[in-house]
């Protein structure tokens, strides 16, 4: 396969196909340009495989002492100020609430995530919901709650907030379509001979939140603060004094972290090299995921980790210049491989000036309950009640 071969696939494309990758934001000579080391492998010359290519280059150390905050704790001076503080940015309309439901679980028995009941009756859809009319009701006004949806999710749910006649401020909107390819470059095509799409990834956000018109509209209006939440953390809801801590702290972006324990994994804050807008290399606190980290550095030693949710200045999410790293990841689709090629949230850090705040995952204050299969949810149940009642989504 070549370079050529490629463009040639993408050129004939049937034309609704084409049209659905245009609408989402696809760019076929980006994915020629990844495809270059399959197009060398096929031919037989070396190349490292995709996990290798997939580490970061260069020094990469431990944070240091100081760079975690402390969530502000409850009952304190200072979280009753940042508590306020919150609380009137909430009410002058700055704050709008991004949850991303792309995700179809598959450990779910590949239902629409946003749709399973999670407890008591209701769906993960309509916990978020109600919690987002409890924080609109403080508000004094409504809080726009954004849902990134894919192609395999934003009907249903589109259809769902139709049947719950949902709020005007209570918005979907898409992201990203990619094009799965084979080892050898070609595209991969599933039993019916029609090539395979799939979600790039939650990397997609700034990108398709800037499609849809609502992040410019915001920041028009003057909004200046995007929270963004993976759907099945209940735990990951708005707080005011979390909110007050990001206004004091003047960075772009805030990261929530929470404490390891047993095997969790997932990204966790170092620093590394980054480039920045102007293509400088610049060095950075930043959430890599373990998959990314040089062979020999200890992830174990970092005692925190990412847990997806991220406070971001509208402005910065809406013009700064993201150098995404496009990873290759092999995926099974039926009984043959894949290749496709994903991006991550987390590289707002390395764009973006970032403070980080440790977060509890225990007990009412818990901002860390993911569910990714139903013993996980069964797990939780008793938590998340706990949670969602101390929050207003119940």
């Amino acid at each position: 396969m070549t370079e050529s071969a490629l463009r040639d696939e993408l050129s004939n494309l049937p034309a609704p196909l084409r049209a659905r990758l245009e609408a989402a934001g696809f760019d076929g000579e980006r994915l020629v340009g990844l495809a270059a080391h399959l197009f060398a492998r096929a031919r037989g010359d070396a190349t490292a495989p995709g996990e290798e290519r997939n580490r970061v280059r260069g020094v990469v150390e431990a944070p240091r002492v100081g760079d975690i905050k402390e969530a502000p704790a409850p009952g304190t001076p200072a979280h009753e100020r940042l508590a306020t503080a919150g609380l009137e940015t909430l009410r002058r309309g700055e704050l709008a609430f991004c949850v991303m439901a792309g995700g179809m679980a598959t450990r779910m028995g590949g239902v629409v995530k946003a749709l399973v009941d999670a407890l008591d009756g209701r769906t993960f859809l309509d916990l978020r919901l109600r919690e987002n009319t409890t924080w609109s009701e403080r508000a004094g006004s409504p809080v726009p709650l954004w849902l990134m949806t894919s192609e395999a999710t934003d009907a249903p749910i589109r259809d769902a907030l139709v049947r719950r006649r949902a709020s005007p401020h209570v918005a979907t909107f898409k992201q990203g379509l990619g094009l799965r390819l084979t080892n050898e470059g070609r595209l991969f095509r599933e039993d019916d001979g029609q090539p395979s799409t799939y979600a790039p990834g939650h990397g997609d956000l700034p990108d398709a939140l800037q499609r849809s018109g609502f992040l410019s509209s915001f920041v028009d209006r003057g909004g200046k603060y995007v929270w963004i939440a993976n759907l099945d953390n209940l735990g990951a809801t708005i707080d005011e004094a979390l909110l007050g801590h990001h206004v004091a702290q003047g960075r772009d972006i805030q990261v929530e972290v929470t404490a390891k324990v047993a095997e969790d994994r997932g990204g966790i804050p170092v620093w590394a090299d980054a480039t920045d807008e102007a293509g400088h290399v610049v060095r950075r606190l930043q959430a890599l995921e373990e998959f990314r980290l040089p062979k020999g550095f200890d992830a174990s030693a970092v005692r925190v980790f990412n847990t997806n949710t991220f406070l971001v200045n509208a402005h910065a999410l809406l013009h700064t210049r993201v150098r995404y790293s496009w990873f290759e990841v092999e995926k099974k689709v039926g009984n043959r491989t894949a290749v496709q090629f994903e991006r991550l949230v987390q590289e707002l850090t390395g764009a973006m000036e970032a403070t980080y705040v440790q977060v509890p995952r225990e007990g009412e204050a818990s901002r860390f309950l993911p569910v990714k299969d139903f013993d996980e949810l069964a797990m939780r149940k008793g938590q998340i009640h706990v949670v969602a009642r101390a929050r207003g989504m119940l």
